[in-house]
């Protein structure tokens, strides 16, 4: 960490729009692609917690019992304290146990890449039986009276939203390029891997959750085993109590998915604080001088990492009331930090020829049209995540993320045009060049 806070510059994307949208254009750009980086990460936070908590919820309920056996099924009360107690833990970890962090991301690692490996090969076998192909990749389930959608195309627009909102572990790489020996070669194919990996990992686990399961409006009943209230512990209880009789094989493959959570949050929370510290550090956020100190011990920006993990909490307050909350903070994360990638991507594309100075790593005269394909995706992917995904639209089930993104980027660009456009020059190094 102590090498992240001596960098020249910090915020990865946040520098990159700048450079590549020019001396004119730069402070404009970097300033929306740092402000949607930062809201992205914040609510990524929040997805790790909320997905942290609804597998602990769910390995409580299956040690206790089940919902039919008198199992302890967490209440809203209990849940929003899971929540908040991940992200506080996290929070702590960033701010006093750096050595602890660097453990925990080797144990990461390992954990998620065999973890992984044993439940997309185990689940399968153990299984009683076993959905066909056709099912599997041309069935299309609207699940209409539970979401209340009954028209497929709809719901094919829908479905892309789990695959996109997986799609970003490769956000660190991107950070760390700016930490990377040889970074013009290694900070791209770091990209490219992750992205491979997780694409990879990412498909053969829903692959292998889908071949599983065994009756799929089961999944939803909130008289099931588990509550109807996640559907992967359902299926994993299925094929192991079908099995064997028991649910101890489900609960220890929810560990497993629980631990990624876990160490997701950890990680999450190290990059929010490294935008927050890097935009603060430019004098882009209120009270930036608060947030923009770092410890006088652990020499980290101890102050950002609790402002992240405070608004995180903000964020997910709404689970005593609605329904949807994981829908709307992974709506938010994903516009957040899908969107910020869209900055640089539109910079590159506009930017004249002459202007650019390729690297090492270069796609040549292919990188308009990737950057144009890319472009299009994440402006299709971002309408996509702000559409209501339960039907009728009521208090409880209301996706509220276009209204609170709306307010939050609303105010940010009447700051940007009433003041901080007069100031605000991008990202500035903390050394000499």
């Amino acid at each position: 960490m102590l090498i992240v806070m001596s960098n020249k510059t910090t915020g990865s994307l946040y520098f990159w729009s700048a450079h590549l949208a020019g001396p004119i254009w730069g402070p404009f750009a970097s300033w929306c692609c740092a402000w949607l980086e930062m809201i992205g990460l914040i609510a990524g936070i929040g997805t790790q917690a909320y997905g942290g908590s609804k597998v602990l919820q769910s390995i409580i309920l299956l040690s206790t019992g089940t919902n039919k056996g008198g199992g302890y099924l967490a209440p809203c009360g209990v849940f929003l304290s899971m929540y908040v107690g991940f992200t506080i833990i996290w929070a702590i970890l960033n701010t006093f146990a750096l050595d602890v962090i660097a453990c925990i991301d080797t144990v990461s690692i390992w954990w998620q890449i065999i973890g992984g490996a044993v439940i997309v090969v185990m689940l399968p076998l153990v299984a009683p039986t076993t959905q066909s192909a056709s099912y599997v990749f041309l069935h299309l389930e609207t699940s209409p009276d539970l979401t209340g959608i009954r028209n497929k195309a709809y719901a094919i627009v829908l479905s892309f939203l789990v695959s996109q909102y997986s799609l970003y572990g490769y956000d660190a790489a991107a950070h760390l390029t700016e930490e990377t020996k040889g970074a013009d070669i290694n900070g791209p194919i770091a990209i490219l891997s992750s992205l491979g990996i997780v694409s990879v990992f990412g498909w053969a686990f829903i692959l292998a959750l889908t071949f599983s399961i065994q009756d799929p409006r089961y999944l939803y009943d909130a008289n099931n085993e588990t509550a109807g209230s996640f559907v992967p512990a359902q299926i994993l209880y299925d094929a192991f109590h079908g099995r064997y009789h028991n649910s101890s094989g489900a609960i220890v493959m929810l560990i497993v998915i629980w631990g990624s959570f876990f160490f997701g949050g950890v990680s999450v929370t190290t990059s929010a604080a490294r935008v927050v510290y890097a935009l603060s550090r430019d004098g882009g956020i209120p009270f930036s001088r608060i947030w923009h100190k770092l410890h006088p011990t652990y020499k980290i920006p101890a102050n950002a990492v609790w402002l992240c993990a405070g608004l995180c909490i903000l964020l997910g307050l709404p689970i005593l009331k609605v329904n949807v909350v994981f829908t709307a903070i992974a709506s938010i994360c994903t516009v957040g930090w899908v969107g910020g990638y869209a900055v640089p991507i539109f910079a590159r594309m506009i930017m004249p020829r002459k202007n650019f100075k390729p690297g090492p790593f270069f796609l040549g005269r292919a990188s308009r049209p990737i950057c144009m394909i890319a472009f299009l995706w994440i402006c299709y992917t971002c309408s996509v995540f702000l559409l209501p995904t339960v039907y009728p639209i009521e208090w409880d089930t209301f996706n509220y993320s276009p209204i609170a993104l709306g307010v939050v980027l609303g105010l940010i660009m009447f700051w940007w045009l009433v003041h901080a456009r007069k100031w605000f020059k991008g990202p500035v190094s903390n050394i000499g060049t």
